[in-house]
């Protein structure tokens, strides 16, 4: 009896200390190497997907109709499907994929709260304001390389946030919580008057609700060239971002103490996140999951550094974008699926999972 209770006292520590070696920091040069793995794949799949559609492509003619666009040798129809159909979607994908990766992992960095994702402070109540706005009025407005629908969501994302902000802001400060409350507020006042909008208008409530359903089909070469930099700025921001969002992730007073200006650090990730969700959902729509399931995944492998959380999980992000648009194009070609709705099929099991390993793992 003795024996079997000694046993399991010895297997029971055993498998803790195997757990303690598990969250062992990885070391750089591992962790450079897998992120360059993690680039090929990308990479690489990136590739594949330009053979997937309605129109099947061979991985030969797809790498054919990429080196020789000015061929005459080479099939113009496989040129116009690579080049003209599907290149910069792919690319828009993973650029929005990425985005809203490192979007989701500053926002739980930031808050604290895994469950936050990209749109908790009502940018995509915003957005989705802003667009059906566009969509029922007619509006014709364009600028920063963005069309009168992207524009309008793009500029009403970013206006929800900042009512956000200054709802929560208490003097010198804008508390955690408050900040919480007033986006999930918005974004419910939001989402009522797109449903009032959805309903006194219904001569455009196909397009509202495919727009809102989020997706990549249509996107071209002006879509890449409108969104890229606002992206690809905001996620590298974030970034650099990785020492206070470290030292937010311990806590306001841990921040403080480490001399870190707790107010402007907060005001600056807000801004950036914000902005490069806007970006994305201003392209693609609501697409939900990706910028919540990402940062989890690449946290697994890479630990809670955030000056490795935030590029993992844009890899992460660009590959959980890529099938998710892959699996679109082709579950029932030649009809095309919302990606958003992709996403949310594949994501939520997914993340029920992950939540349950974690629980089980916390266990013991």
């Amino acid at each position: 009896m003795e024996q079997s209770r000694t046993g399991r006292q010895f297997k029971t520590a055993g498998s803790k200390t195997a757990r303690a070696r598990s969250r062992a920091p990885m070391s750089t040069r591992k962790c450079v190497l897998i992120l360059l793995a993690l680039t090929g794949v990308l990479a690489l799949g990136a590739i594949l997907s330009l053979g997937v559609g309605a129109v099947h492509l061979e991985p030969g003619r797809v790498w054919a109709a990429l080196l020789g666009r000015n061929d005459p040798t080479v099939s113009s129809m496989d040129v116009a499907i690579v080049w003209d159909l599907r290149l910069a979607r792919i690319l828009l994908g993973i650029l929005i994929g990425g985005g809203l990766a490192a979007s989701g992992a500053a926002f739980q960095g930031l808050f604290r709260n895994p469950l936050a994702d990209p749109f908790i402070v009502g940018a995509s109540g915003g957005a989705a304001l802003g667009a059906t706005l566009a969509i029922t009025l007619g509006l014709q407005w364009s600028g920063a390389g963005f069309g009168p629908v992207p524009l309008a969501a793009f500029v009403g994302a970013l206006i929800a946030v900042a009512l956000a902000y200054s709802v929560a802001a208490a003097g010198s400060s804008t508390p955690v919580v408050a900040l919480l409350l007033a986006g999930s507020a918005l974004s419910t006042f939001f989402s009522a008057i797109v449903s009032l909008l959805m309903t006194l208008s219904d001569r455009n409530l196909q397009e509202t609700y495919f727009w809102l359903l989020g997706g990549l089909g249509g996107r071209s070469w002006g879509h890449l060239g409108a969104s890229w930099p606002y992206l690809l700025f905001g996620s590298l921001g974030l970034w650099l971002c990785a020492r206070p969002l470290d030292a937010l992730a311990c806590g306001e007073e841990t921040a403080q103490t480490l001399g870190l200006s707790v107010r402007r650090a907060r005001l600056l990730i807000v801004v950036l996140a914000t902005l490069t969700t806007a970006a994305a959902v201003a392209t693609s729509g609501i697409i939900g999951f990706v910028g919540l399931i990402a940062p989890h995944i690449a946290r697994l492998f890479f630990g809670s550094s955030h000056a490795r959380l935030i590029p993992a999980s844009m890899l992460v992000g660009g590959l959980l974008m890529l099938l998710a648009d892959g699996v679109a194009r082709t579950v029932l070609a030649p009809i095309e699926l919302p990606v958003g709705v992709v996403t949310s099929v594949l994501g939520g099991p997914f993340f029920l999972y992950l939540l349950k390993a974690r629980q089980r793992e916390l266990g013991g």
